[in-house]
């Protein structure tokens, strides 16, 4: 635990101008990140006896080694880096909100030149209008299906559509008359690019001119005694209030706004959101968050809004369609100027944040409420009996080990290879009982060629500890033992492998940089002896070490000559098969797309100086490899992007080479003249192969 007086600021030394701060921890990790309208006060509070702080800024900064700022000129400016920063170094103090899936979005590919409706997840798209989000994709897809009638616009994949413009008959839709059919030319691309954005119209909320037409057309249809055109029209009217009726109408037909509740208690929040758009909820999601540090509600209502609006993109449409005219909240951030500036900013016009005081709009925020406690009432089910598991899972194996503390951070390796081949390794890290997917790692065995698991364990606990004792040399926190040139050029090709600077100065997560509370090896004794062995060959003595061998699920200790035997109903022996098995799924991943890789180069992967598209646009101009090797420098010269030096580069590689010899079809037992001109046969059934972990 740090002393803050140690790392305090001289008095006078920090500014009184508006600016953002990060504490950083030992290892240069950045933990907190924050804004201020003036640094001097705000930072001057850290530093206060510590018995007058809240507990959660106390563990902050006793957790903190230094402090330090970027002064900057406006109270935007220290609201956008604020957001920056957090986004990039993920400080641990901060809230972040969790959400647990993308949400679906109904979206119109206006890019196209036949218009598609579908459902989409992620990030938005440029020339795609989307509408939503929506809570589950079966709402989305009941919507369509209503709208279809109306609407026959095609929402088929690009596949579908080339293989039906080919045979020049249109899918199920196209019969029943939920499409249009574009792909055989019923329509024209300029009538069906408008039906889309009738669409789009209709889903925007202008709704009510569209339905009078329709009854004008029903109406007259009727006078002139065209019933069925009238019978239709009535069917399509009542398609399309069915479909309202699925969007409440909450507010009045020109009210967009985003409507935001929080409901907290003194551990956690819960965020939800309602998006109305034309006078309808169009769309509803939700956050939950741990509240590690000191925040009140309008703190979390400012975060919320950053973490909503934060990634909304710069084109007009897309912040047009992220930001609304009205933004509706339970509390106003202290101070709420810049966050307006900042939300109209993205906007590109002026946006109302605001606390809604009486009427529909406030009725309604009554009802975000209600979701929003409903929300946090069902995670705090959930999440109690899986804290108290972790726990007890983390507690069982600091007694069952004799650990000083409990192990907080678990790291776990194995070994993967099929018969000596492709010999990889694998590195996972759960953090408080949970897989941190961000710190796993994968190696490749370089130091020797077979199989020998003991040997592979050897090298990658040498490699992973001896990278993190140069993060520690960096620092200065720890010198690093005596080693020879091998050992650097190793560490050096390991440091270039991963694309990896150990950048402490800049607080980004860097690899390899944080130790374990324990070593887990997938193995027994001879596993488990190999990686004291190279600990102890570092000079590392405070990483608890152990095995989990899979035939009995014996948990192994360095030195000992009998296991360890946890009960088999013991949370902490789940947890520790739970570590060894993603170890394992990890390094057979890792090892199969290797063995694949290799398996699938060809004679061109090895050709100097010839990338993957390039050598895509040789064979699609050859048709076969065959025909490619016996082309001549001129003939490769006309290839898009073949110049001469390569062309003679590909030719030779190309001519020193022996034919395959020919392949045989072994259904049919026929021999194809080039394997590379004619579909590959089908591979005859075998057994399954057995990985070697």
């Amino acid at each position: 635990m740090a002393d803050p007086s140690t790392y305090r600021p001289a008095p006078g030394a920090i500014p009184t101008s508006p600016g953002v701060y990060k504490f950083r921890d030992a290892h240069g990790r950045v933990i907190y990140v924050g804004k201020a309208k003036s640094l001097r006060p705000r930072l001057s509070s850290y530093f206060q006896d510590l018995a007058g702080l809240h507990p959660r800024t106390a563990t902050m900064v006793t957790t903190a080694a230094s402090v330090e700022w970027t002064v900057v000129a406006t109270e935007v400016e220290a609201l956008q880096l604020e957001y920056s920063w957090i986004k990039e170094f993920d400080p641990r103090f901060n809230v972040k909100y969790r959400d647990d899936k993308s949400y679906p979005e109904l979206a119109v590919t206006l890019n196209e030149e036949f218009p598609r409706v579908q459902v989409m997840r992620g990030a938005h798209r440029k020339g795609v209008r989307y509408f939503g989000p929506y809570g589950h994709a079966w709402a989305i897809r009941e919507t369509v299906d209503l709208l279809l009638r109306v609407f026959p616009v095609r929402t088929c994949s690009n596949g579908v559509f080339k293989r039906a413009a080919q045979v020049g008959r249109p899918c199920l839709l196209g019969y029943i008359g939920k499409c249009a059919a574009p792909c055989v030319g019923r329509i024209t691309p300029e009538d069906h690019r408008a039906l889309a954005e009738d669409f789009c119209d209709f889903m925007a909320g202008r709704t009510g001119n569209y339905l009078r037409r329709l009854e004008a057309e029903m109406q007259e249809a009727a006078a002139d005694l065209e019933y069925e055109k009238a019978a239709r029209l009535r069917d399509d009217i009542g398609a399309l209030k069915r479909a309202m009726e699925k969007n409440a109408i909450v507010l009045a037909d020109a009210t967009d706004a985003d409507l935001l509740a929080v409901a907290e208690d003194e551990l956690e929040a819960a965020v939800q959101i309602f998006h109305v758009r034309g006078g309808r909820v169009r769309g509803q999601r939700g956050w939950i968050t741990d509240k590690v540090e000191d925040v009140d509600t309008a703190g979390l209502v400012e975060h919320a809004l950053q973490q909503l609006y934060g990634g909304v993109g710069a084109g007009a449409e897309e912040r047009g369609e992220g930001v609304p005219r009205e933004v509706l909240v339970p509390a106003l951030p202290d101070p709420a100027e810049p966050v307006r500036e900042w939300l109209g900013g993205l906007r590109g016009a002026q946006v109302d944040l605001r606390i809604p005081q009486r009427g529909d709009k406030k009725d309604l925020m009554a009802t975000v409420q209600r979701n929003a406690q409903q929300a946090l009432a069902l995670h705090k089910t959930k999440r109690a009996s899986d804290l108290t598991t972790r726990s007890r899972a983390l507690q069982e194996i600091t007694d069952a080990l004799e650990l000083d503390s409990v192990p907080l951070r678990i790291e776990c390796f194995d070994i993967s290879h099929l018969q000596g081949e492709d010999v990889v390794a694998s590195m996972v890290v759960f953090e408080d009982g949970l897989a941190r997917k961000s710190e796993y790692r994968r190696f490749e065995i370089k130091g020797f060629e077979g199989q020998d698991d003991v040997r592979s364990m050897h090298e990658v606990i040498s490699r992973r500890f001896r990278r993190y004792l140069q993060e520690r040399e960096r620092t200065g926190e720890w010198a690093v033992p005596e080693e020879g040139p091998e050992d650097a050029a190793e560490a050096a090709a390991d440091a270039a492998a991963d694309g990896t600077g150990t950048r402490a100065e800049d607080g980004r997560p860097r690899r390899f940089a944080y130790p374990p509370q324990l070593l887990v090896v997938d193995g027994g004794q001879p596993q488990v002896a190999a990686a004291r062995r190279a600990l102890d060959e570092l000079g590392i003595d405070d990483v608890a070490l152990c095995g989990l061998a899979k035939r009995l699920e014996e948990v192994w200790l360095p030195g000992e000559d009998d296991p360890v035997v946890l009960p088999r109903s013991s949370e902490g022996l789940y947890l520790l098969q739970r570590v060894r098995d993603e170890a394992h799924r990890f390094a057979i991943g890792y090892q199969r797309g290797k063995r694949s890789k290799r398996l699938t180069a060809g004679e061109l992967d090895s050709v100097p100086g010839l990338g993957e598209t390039r050598r895509q646009a040789l064979l699609k101009h050859f048709g076969s490899l065959k025909k490619l090797r016996a082309a001549t420098v001129d003939e490769l010269c006309a290839v898009p992007g073949i110049g001469r030096r390569t062309a003679e580069t590909v030719a030779a590689a190309l001519s020193s080479r022996t034919p395959a010899a020919p392949a045989v079809n072994t259904a049919t037992g026929e021999i194809i003249e080039d394997g590379a001109d004619e579909p590959a046969p089908a591979a005859p059934e075998t057994a399954p192969i057995q990985e070697t972990p």
